[in-house]
């Protein structure tokens, strides 16, 4: 038994499989396709939403530095893995990465640690997406009902305190999960042509926010820029750290949820054209142009507007209340920016739902997960059954649960997986260091240990619930591995 939980996957077979072309995935994606879809997901709910929530209840003006650490954290793990997409160029992600390298079990773990950082990051971006469309129509004297746009346990209280509507199928929600898994079953190249000009759109308004704000920065907001450690209890009577190092790292962690779009893009390794030298492009591109863009504008953000304001009236759609408050004479940014955020949603979504397929197709591959969901479609060259099923999956949670914070989940997830993936860098070389590499991460094994220590650092930071549910969510995976994919493997043939 031990034995089998350790075997891997030989490079070999993994480049052969990469190599079909005539059963596999259409190689249609350049290095401009891929910059573009890691900046889809990277910008999105992170830039528009987690920036204000971790002000508030973590670090103030200073969580511009937890975007620093986060981006940190990013890059390490981003050379490790462009390292793996240039000598692995096969759908799967990390998932793929482990499986060679550390066996299947820990592959497993991995893939199942990715369906909690996609299938649930999807739904909860789409719940997010469902609240700023009634925003946008608001602006047109429209609305979705509430029963309509609401899950059944989410209730409307007057000021009085009495319930006034109930939720019971949250539309809007599972409207825009069905709408993107039909443009990625249509096909992937199609799919990043739209992803195309919703990134140009939403980083234009992202662009004006920043030029137009500079001018509207109040040095108060920034004073002190890094709090003094104190405790914050948030309105449902949860205490975060707030300020100083901890508060900093708890920054981190929150915002960290923005920038799981840059692993989605090593999904599509084989479906991209001469992967050993896009991929690090792809995933190095996006990650450094949206680090910048980050850090830039939370620090407008927070400028702007007021801790205090992000607390209260502007704890929602706080881009939109900054603007419309401060800014004088832009409420047509106001706007714009909820039609960036909608779209935003819409390109996260769409990265979200293409990686999931693309990992459960790569574990379908290997025996680990039903046959179903590696079936291509004979036309698009899809794998449309996978798309379908998990357009049920993400789709029950959209419409019937509510929109609670499940992105500190998301976030652990992926901090787990990157954490595996750098020491994954470290084991390859030890193991197959003759395998060509067309790009190498630098200072072996130092960049990889401190990917490792940052990613700890934020893990750390988000406290010990969100340590309690990664480790419920690999129990129900582990139940599932020994009860089928040990079984069903292809290795054991």
């Amino acid at each position: 038994m031990p034995k089998r939980l350790f075997r891997t996957k030989s490079l070999i077979g993994l480049m052969t499989e990469s190599s079909d072309t005539e059963h596999g995935l259409k190689k249609s994606l350049t290095a401009m396709h891929l910059i573009a879809m890691g900046i889809g997901a990277i910008i999105g709910a992170g830039l528009f939403v987690r920036t204000a929530a971790a002000a508030a209840n973590n670090a103030g003006p200073s969580v511009t530095l937890g975007f620093v650490i986060a981006g940190i954290g990013c890059a390490f793990a981003g050379l490790c893995y462009a390292e793996f997409a240039s000598m692995i160029p096969v759908a799967g992600s990390a998932y793929t990465y482990s499986y060679a390298t550390m066996g299947e079990l820990m592959a497993w773990i991995i893939g199942w640690d990715l369906v909690l950082e996609y299938a649930l990051g999807a739904a909860t971006v789409s719940i997010a997406w469902s609240e700023y469309l009634n925003k946008l129509l608001a602006y047109f004297h429209l609305k979705v009902p509430y029963a309509l746009s609401h899950s059944p346990f989410e209730v409307l209280k007057d000021a009085a305190g009495h319930v006034t509507a109930h939720g019971i199928i949250n539309i809007p929600a599972l409207f825009i999960v069905f709408l993107l898994t039909l443009l990625l079953i249509r096909g992937v190249r199609e799919s990043s042509f739209v992803n195309g000009i919703i990134v140009i759109t939403k980083v234009t308004i992202v662009i004006l926010f920043i030029i137009l704000g500079w001018s509207f920065i109040q040095p108060a907001n920034h004073t002190p820029f890094i709090p003094e450690a104190t405790k914050f209890i948030d309105d449902q009577g949860v205490p975060h750290n707030y300020g100083g190092i901890l508060g900093i790292l708890g920054a981190a962690g929150v915002v960290f949820f923005a920038f799981i779009g840059f692993d989605a893009v090593s999904t599509a390794a084989q479906e991209t054209k001469n992967p050993k030298k896009t991929m690090p492009i792809g995933i190095l591109g996006s990650l450094a142009i949206c680090t910048v863009l980050y850090i830039l504008f939370a620090y407008v953000l927070t400028g702007v507007g007021s801790v205090h304001d992000f607390r209260t009236a502007g704890k929602e759609a706080s881009v939109t209340y900054a603007i419309q408050t401060y800014m004088t004479g832009y409420g047509w940014l106001a706007k714009l920016v909820t039609v960036a955020i909608l779209a935003g949603f819409s390109s996260v979504i769409l990265v979200m739902l293409y990686g999931q397929s693309r990992v459960f197709y790569s574990m379908s591959h290997d025996g680990l997960v039903p046959p179903v969901f590696a079936k291509v479609h004979t036309k698009f060259r899809t794998p449309y059954k996978s798309n379908y099923l998990f357009f049920v999956f993400v789709g029950l949670f959209a419409a019937f649960v509510p929109g609670d914070i499940v992105g500190d989940m998301t976030s652990i997830g992926t901090l787990f997986a990157f954490m595996l993936v750098c020491a994954g860098i470290i084991i390859l070389r030890k193991t197959h260091p003759d395998v060509q590499r067309q790009f190498k991460t630098p200072l072996v094994p130092l960049i990889p240990i401190l990917g490792i220590i940052t990613c700890g650092a934020m893990i750390y930071g988000l406290g010990w619930a969100n340590w309690t549910r990664l480790g419920v969510w690999m129990v129900i995976g582990l139940v599932l591995y020994f009860s089928y994919g040990i079984k069903k493997s292809k290795l054991n043939k």
